[in-house]
């Protein structure tokens, strides 16, 4: 049976990357089955309650207060991880273990005060008082990032207008990554400076072309992300405008990336009205958007994020060597299909990041047409992460759906991403290779063969080390590519072959003897 317990600590505000870090610690106790910290908004208890976890907070606490809330197999399991948590969090904040108190800046005016030059402030408190301090920041000249969710749209909307009317950017609502300057913010890679400006409204596709400019041997300028929410309708884009001429205008900034998942055809067409005829290389990557529009205004239309990467670095005049051709992709694919059990032909993409597995989406239609049975999850979507720490963080809730895949017979591949950076696990494939092996042994024991399909979106300067993940998933019997679209692509032509080897198979097939005519 299960146990709730739950601590509330009163006036004790934390960041949440650190509520999500603790939490995936606490969940590797033994004999824990869940653990959520939370700031106690109404927003956030509401989450609570659907993850269960209501008796945690238990006592009325505002939302100035963080609640600690864990389910256990019993109550010492459960009163053992909330004297974990107070440890963690009091070590997290310098009172523990002999650390050096440091002095915290308690608001905008104090943190100018020490910091007199500043000219970008970070938001992450819970989106009740976000707003609030995100104007503060603004009416003090200071540009935003505004890590925070749950930002009403109308305060989004007043805050980008006043911001843009003072010549400033607000990056947000729920803003995951940028580099400014070179200083990586929120989840982002280590990358080299460089010539290459970019504006996203998709944290992972940021990370993923910021990523892939580096591994081409190019650099970035500046990465600035503007939220999901910018490009809607009601937004209209007042980030990614206001980004643009300011990338457009900047002298460090030689040629000019920008990257969407499909935005409203309004604000698409006044962005692409603000690059035409630019005098810096344009190249614009908004998923499933029309390349002949892009094309009419004289930038460059990408369909990948890989492809924007390349082309990108190309137009910066920096060669880049081939990929493996296509052919070697459909003979790889063939291979690995041929040991597949007859009807084994469908894909499960299990994803951390929302713009990759939007991208596979994308590339495995275009592949495979609309007309299958396949899967692609963005696991970091508020419907999986209820009370759960991102996947990104802690991918045990990837893994469980990772073996449940492989219980499924008509499962041929699953498709993984694993992003590295600042913020993300410290060893994510390392994290994966059990469940994986795990997975093909479920698949193996009833006769068939479980295909995993990954990419690894870093760098070989974040702390993770690209080399070594790639290694530690090969070891596991993972194919790797080297770019999200790639792997996507193989998943495709995987399935595509298995589809190809099943019907050849019925049409070779002999007739049972004795069979009546």
């Amino acid at each position: 049976m299960t146990v709730v317990r739950g601590a509330i600590h009163k006036n004790s505000y934390r960041d949440s990357v650190e509520l999500m870090g603790i939490a995936s610690q606490l969940e590797r106790l033994d004999g824990i089955e869940r653990a959520g910290l939370v700031m106690a908004t109404t927003a956030n208890l509401a989450v609570l309650g659907e993850a269960g976890l209501a008796e945690a907070a238990a006592g009325g606490p505002g939302p100035n207060d963080l609640v600690v809330a864990v389910a256990a197999i019993d109550a010492d399991a459960g009163d053992s991880a909330l004297e974990r948590a107070a440890g963690l969090l009091a070590a997290g904040s310098g009172d523990a273990d002999g650390a050096v108190e440091q002095h915290l800046a308690q608001t905008i005016g104090e943190g100018l005060a020490e910091l007199p030059d500043a000219n970008l402030a970070l938001v992450s408190t819970p989106g009740t008082y976000a707003s609030a301090e995100a104007l503060r920041a603004v009416k003090r000249g200071l540009h935003v990032f505004l890590f925070s969710d749950n930002v009403p749209l109308e305060d989004e909307i007043h805050l980008k207008q006043v911001a843009d009317a003072k010549g400033l950017l607000v990056m947000g609502h729920d803003c995951g990554t940028a580099i400014v300057g070179g200083v990586p913010l929120g989840f982002a890679n280590a990358v080299r400076r460089g010539p290459i400006g970019l504006v996203g409204a998709s944290g992972t596709g940021l990370q993923q072309v910021t990523s892939l400019i580096h591994q081409y041997g190019s650099g970035v300028s500046h990465a600035l992300g503007t939220g999901g929410r910018d490009l809607d309708e009601r937004v209209g884009g007042i980030t990614m405008l206001a980004a643009t001429r300011q990338l457009l205008a900047d002298p460090s900034t030689e040629v000019l990336v920008l990257i969407s998942k499909p935005p409203s055809p309004s604000v698409a067409a006044r962005i692409l009205e603000t690059v035409a005829g630019a005098s810096k290389p344009v190249v614009v990557n908004f998923l499933g958007g029309d390349p002949e529009a892009v094309r009419a205004v004289g930038a460059h239309p990408a369909s990948t994020f890989e492809d924007a990467a390349r082309l990108a670095v190309e137009l910066s005049g920096r060669a880049i060597a081939t990929t493996a051709a296509d052919p070697e992709l459909e003979r790889d694919a063939a291979n690995a299909a041929a040991r597949l059990a007859p009807g084994q032909n469908e894909i499960r993409g299990l994803y951390s990041g929302g713009s990759l597995a939007g991208e596979a989406k994308i590339v495995i239609k275009q592949l495979l047409g609309p007309g299958r049975h396949d899967r692609i999850l963005d696991l970091g979507d508020d419907e999986y992460t209820v009370g759960r720490p991102h996947p990104m963080i802690d991918p045990r809730l990837r893994n469980e759906h990772l073996v449940a895949a492989a219980a499924e017979p008509s499962v041929a591949v699953v498709l993984l991403d694993v992003v590295l950076g600042y913020g993300s696990n410290p060893d994510p494939a390392g994290a994966l290779a059990p469940a994986i092996a795990d997975a093909m042994a479920v698949a193996s024991s009833a006769g068939r063969r479980l295909l995993v399909v990954a990419s690894v979106c870093g760098t070989d300067e974040d702390p993770q080390g690209l080399q070594r993940q790639e290694r530690i998933l090969a070891q596991t019997g993972v194919m790797l590519e080297t770019s999200n679209a790639r792997a996507a692509m193989l998943a495709a032509a995987i399935a595509a072959a298995a589809v190809t080897a099943s019907q050849a198979a019925l049409t070779t097939t002999p007739p049972l003897v004795g069979a009546a005519e």
